[in-house]
């Protein structure tokens, strides 16, 4: 099926010019520009990160608040928003980027359910140095050099989620989760929070932490790694991260329960 659509989308993008408006899911549609590998994974695959995207929209409720950390064009948040309706916290630091967030969110007309923000999130107020031309890997850059890069304000997410009292938060930073979860200890305390989906790959260590320090931190607020299986619904305990995302779940029982009665939603024809 991913073959189909590949062959599909190439050819029709002969005849298309950019940018293409497709739909994410029946209740969502996003915006594709040339050079996105991410948002065009997601017209290949339905769902680009299908395990993940998929536990989002068993798990989250309309009455919820998810928080979306290196949004990119904001793939997490409209499916949190657009399709399930919760309320959104929407950061994306690059603000090119930010600019094809801005318009996922008005084409799916989410301006009064997601609050976005062209900042990133980090341990302390400071400015910080972001590459800008490298699509889903932009990151924190430390070196000399100023050529494509950007200056980008960065804040505590302990600060900028002000009263927001999350129940799943999606980290992807390209290796400065560690940074991320240091700014956020109020956050990370509060008990609504039941889950976050994270990225840990190794990453981290041009910042010079390691993938065991993040992975601590996360234990120590008593999240533990799971892995989902969307078909059955079955959340499996693991003994440590993966190399791609891992979602650590806080309250097992009652992760399980939203899970298990959350609504079905369909992907590349297939009711999931």
């Amino acid at each position: 099926m991913a073959l189909k659509r590949f062959i599909f989308f190439q050819i029709a993008k002969l005849f298309n010019p950019y940018p293409i408006v497709y739909s994410f899911t029946n209740k969502t549609k996003l915006i594709v520009e040339r050079g996105m590998s991410g948002a065009t994974g997601n017209i290949y695959c339905g769902l680009h990160e299908f395990e993940d995207m998929s536990f989002l929209l068993h798990f989250l409720r309309r009455e919820d608040t998810f928080i979306d950390i290196g949004a990119n064009i904001g793939s997490y948040t409209i499916l949190a928003s657009g399709h399930v309706g919760a309320s959104s916290l929407s950061i994306e630091p690059v603000p090119s980027t930010f600019s094809r967030l801005q318009d996922n969110i008005m084409i799916n007309r989410l301006e009064q359910k997601v609050r976005a923000l062209n900042l990133a999130a980090g341990s302390k107020s400071e400015k910080l140095k972001f590459t800008k031309n490298l699509d889903t890997v932009n990151h924190v850059f430390f070196g000399a050099s100023e050529e494509g890069v950007v200056e980008v304000k960065v804040e505590s997410l302990d600060m900028i989620k002000q009263n927001m009292d999350p129940v799943l938060i999606k980290i992807d930073v390209e290796g400065y989760e560690y940074e991320v979860l240091k700014g956020a200890t109020d956050t990370l305390s509060n008990e609504k929070l039941k889950a976050i989906i994270i990225e840990i790959n190794g990453s981290g260590e041009k910042y010079g932490v390691t993938d065991e320090e993040v992975h601590k931190i996360l234990m120590q607020y008593k999240f533990e790694p799971f892995a989902y299986d969307p078909y059955t619904r079955e959340l499996k305990a693991l003994d440590t991260f993966t190399d791609k995302n891992t979602i650590y779940i806080r309250d097992l029982a009652f992760v399980n329960m939203r899970v298990q009665e959350g609504p079905f939603f369909q992907s590349l024809g297939l009711i999931i």
